[in-house]
């Protein structure tokens, strides 16, 4: 059975408690997990078409909790460059890929209620999915959510709370409800679970490029769920010895709101001091997170990955919706942040996500 263990001071869970965050420091478990066994590709030709498939590495197994999710399509977008088309999603995004496994151990634990916040698509995700597993859910989203985003977690009929102010406050309103007796807080940032499905990402390029990996992976980072999945499925392919080398972590953030980066680029371990003034409001709104409380991981993943921190003006944004949706592909303006960050790279591969459905957001303005 695995365990949560937080990476600051090493306090100890267990798995079927409802304790949402270590107790003594308030920070984001880590999970201690081992894949099972070592993957076999020919066995995989046989199994059911989900992320599911990749059973020997997830931390549940037997799941009644599905929509069918994962095994996106993988398209070249240039001779160097592709795209994983991941807005294919059930819910129209890749969230569907850790939702489906907090779902599921929601399920599990029978939580009196489930409650999520997010800036769209995590909240969307979480709803799809505890609707398909019968649980009472609540999604929080700050003032300014897209409306198309909003419609979508109440059709699924979540109970949703709308927070004045911006993604930080949001936060902070849902954790003070998790801390409800019987609540699930289905948190794509604090419970990692959620990262052991979007590391199915990763598992796909690896079946789908015929048992290797490109020499990059540029992902979006906001909260850094699907770079800090990525970094999960590298290391245990290396481990098993599927892969020789583990690719770069190419790590994508908008100019307007970009404290990795700028970490990154100072050398630092940790985020630096909070920004003077307001943030600059910007379209890539689904990475748009001052204070990600995974910082210290993802940094030093994308260090030992020997990758690297990009940024991308607004204008840059705009520029590559419309090219993406003049190739034939509509995606909103998070999801083409990496596309313009290195759609024009030439000297290695690369994979792209599309991680959202333009529907969700519309062309930018």
């Amino acid at each position: 059975m695995p365990t949560y263990f937080c990476p600051q001071d090493g306090t100890r869970a267990d798995t079927t408690a409802l304790t949402w965050c270590c107790p003594v420091c308030r920070g984001p478990w880590d999970l201690d997990f081992e894949p099972s066994a070592a993957l076999s590709p020919n066995s995989l030709r046989t199994r059911v078409n989900s992320l599911w498939r990749y059973e020997e590495v997830l931390p549940l197994d037997s799941p009644a909790t599905t929509l069918g999710e994962g095994r996106t399509p993988l398209v070249p977008l240039t001779q160097t460059v592709s795209a994983k088309l991941d807005f294919l999603m059930p819910t129209l995004s890749f969230k569907d890929r850790g939702a489906v496994v907090l779902a599921e151990l929601a399920r599990r634990l029978s939580p009196e209620r489930v409650v999520a916040d997010s800036s769209g698509n995590a909240g969307t995700s979480v709803a799809a999915y505890c609707a398909r597993a019968s649980l009472p859910c609540t999604v929080y989203v700050p003032e300014g959510t897209s409306p198309k985003k909003t419609e979508q977690i109440r059709a699924h009929g979540a109970r949703l709370e709308i927070v004045p102010g911006d993604r930080e406050a949001t936060a902070l309103t849902a954790r003070a409800a998790a801390d409800a007796p019987g609540t699930f807080y289905a948190s794509h940032v604090f419970n990692p679970y959620f990262l052991h499905g979007t590391k199915t990402y990763v598992y796909e390029l690896w079946e789908d490029l015929g048992g290797r990996l490109p020499d990059a992976i540029a992902v979006p980072v906001g909260n850094g769920t699907l770079l800090l999945g990525a970094a999960l499925a590298t290391a245990e392919l290396h481990a098993m010895g599927l892969i020789e080398e583990r690719p770069a972590l190419i790590a994508v953030q908008a100019e307007a709101v970009s404290p990795l980066a700028a970490a990154f680029r100072a050398g630092a371990a940790e985020l630096l001091d909070e920004p003077a003034g307001p943030l600059s409001p910007t379209l890539a709104e689904g990475i748009a997170i001052p204070r990600p409380p995974r910082a210290r991981a993802i940094l030093a993943a994308v260090r030992e990955s020997g990758g690297t921190f990009l940024t991308v003006s607004e204008e840059q944004i705009r520029a590559a919706q419309l090219d993406l949706a003049a190739r034939g592909f509509y995606v909103e303006t998070t999801g083409v942040a990496c596309w313009a960050a290195v759609g024009g790279w030439t000297d290695r591969d690369v994979v792209v996500p599309l991680c959202g459905a333009g529907l969700k957001t519309g062309l930018a303005n």
